[in-house]
């Protein structure tokens, strides 16, 4: 059986056209992802069953006792902190929400170590946006600025962006101008009109730069702007002004260089300026396939994108306080459950050491950093691939993945469910 039109599970891109050839109930091949999309198809080895740590070693239980076991962490706990939910679908995110909400936890996405400062950044100064079918249809002018899709996103330029024949841009590659701004020469640079090299860290004074030069106020602009010539600068500004239809996408080159969410806000600035002479729209180069999914629920669940705290009866938001890392840094937690994350292997050394201090509850498909300093770990199916769900692609677009094959583990949703269930019988046993 060959099930035609399924969605890649793995980044920002959703890419809806792969091709997926399943015999006797397995997956044998997977046509037109990339490699890192088909590796996540296509699985390796799976956390067996559910495990709980005794006497220093982690033991196969039922699941049963796994959740129980989740529960009473989560229930004992002061304010445990809810991490991950990037590679999950929003039905589990939901689930997620409503067990933070129930044990008084907080709950963390990965985007606080990612796009997190686009988040605030986009908060202060609204989105110039648009879908990425537009990107592709109409966009003759496109930059990539701290990013490196060639690598990271490998079908982007190929569906969405530079190499694609769009409606209005029949001529693809050959009718596109293609900047990359970067801080050294990339695979994605190699296949770009104009390369950028900038001084580490400078992103804002060339963005700067750029504002004013596009402003008609180029006198004001030094002879160098973060190891970059005025004459240099001046050009591209006048390719950015000459376009039709332009596109910026951004990575975490810009959000975590010196400068963090006011180098998004500052961008968000040049597009909109770009706007009074032509059209211009700005995206970020969203990671895990639906990091942006958890950032809606969020949203329109307590009314704030990302590291939420439920512990006071009412929502409450405040980076640098109720993010992940910075609890973790106070000793502001005292327990943690990961899903659908590695939190060991993306958080700064003091932030693991701290995590492997408290009781950690890892749900995941595959076994990781994590599982070695987790109490408790219950294998999951894989979303997108054993299990139906709603994702949002990196353009703020909800898209439906389909079930492609049956399996024996339960979905992230199941798991969420399921522990939420043992909270309440263990509260109703504590009431009494």
């Amino acid at each position: 059986m060959i099930v035609e039109d399924a969605i890649c599970s793995f980044c920002g891109c959703l890419c809806d056209d792969i091709n997926v050839e399943v015999e006797e109930g397995k997956i044998k091949r997977v046509r037109h992802a990339c490699r890192l999309g088909s590796s996540k198809i296509l699985g390796h080895e799976r956390i067996k069953a559910p495990m709980i740590r005794r006497g220093g070693e982690l033991c196969m239980v039922s699941y049963q006792e796994a959740y129980d076991r989740a529960a009473e962490i989560l229930l004992r706990a002061q304010k445990p902190l809810l991490y991950g939910w990037a590679s999950t679908v929003c039905e589990a995110q939901k689930k997620g929400i409503l067990l933070a909400e129930e044990v008084g936890g907080v709950l963390d996405s990965t985007a606080t170590v990612c796009h997190g400062p686009s988040v605030i950044g986009i908060e202060e100064k609204g989105l110039p946006g648009a879908t990425l079918g537009q990107v592709k249809n109409r966009a003759d002018t496109i930059v990539f600025w701290g990013c490196n899709p060639a690598e990271a996103h490998p079908r982007h330029s190929l569906r969405y962006s530079s190499n694609v024949c769009g409606r209005f841009t029949p001529e693809g590659r050959a009718g596109r101008k293609i900047v990359v701004v970067d801080v050294r020469e990339t695979r994605t640079s190699k296949n770009a009109d104009k390369t950028v090299i900038i001084q580490p860290g400078t992103d804002y004074e060339v963005i700067s730069a750029l504002r004013m030069l596009v402003a008609g106020k180029g006198d004001v602009v030094p002879d160098e702007v973060g190891g970059v010539p005025k004459a240099e600068l001046d050009g591209l500004a006048k390719t950015l002004l000459a376009a039709r239809f332009g596109a910026v996408f951004f990575g975490l080159g810009i959000t975590h260089s010196r400068g963090r969410y006011k180098n998004i806000d500052n961008a968000l600035s040049l597009v909109t300026e770009l706007n009074s002479h032509t059209k211009f729209v700005i995206m970020p180069m969203r990671g895990h396939y639906n990091v942006g999914g958890i950032g809606q629920v969020l949203a329109w669940s307590s009314g704030f994108p990302m590291s939420v705290d439920f512990t006071r009866n009412a929502p409450y938001f405040n980076p640098g306080e109720t993010a992940a890392c910075d609890l973790l840094a106070k000793a502001d937690t005292d327990a943690a459950l990961i899903i659908a994350a590695d939190a060991a292997s993306n958080f700064p050394r003091a932030a693991v050491e701290a995590l492997a201090k408290i009781p950690v509850i890892q749900i995941d498909p595959y076994e990781n950093p994590t599982t070695l300093i987790s109490e408790v770990v219950i294998p999951s199916a894989i979303a997108g691939v054993e299990a139906e769900g709603t994702a949002y692609r990196m353009d703020g677009m909800a898209l439906r993945m389909r079930k492609l094959v049956d399996t024996s583990y339960p979905s992230d949703e199941e798991i969420l469910s399921h522990i939420l269930e043992s909270v309440h019988r263990l509260q109703r046993g504590l009431e009494r």
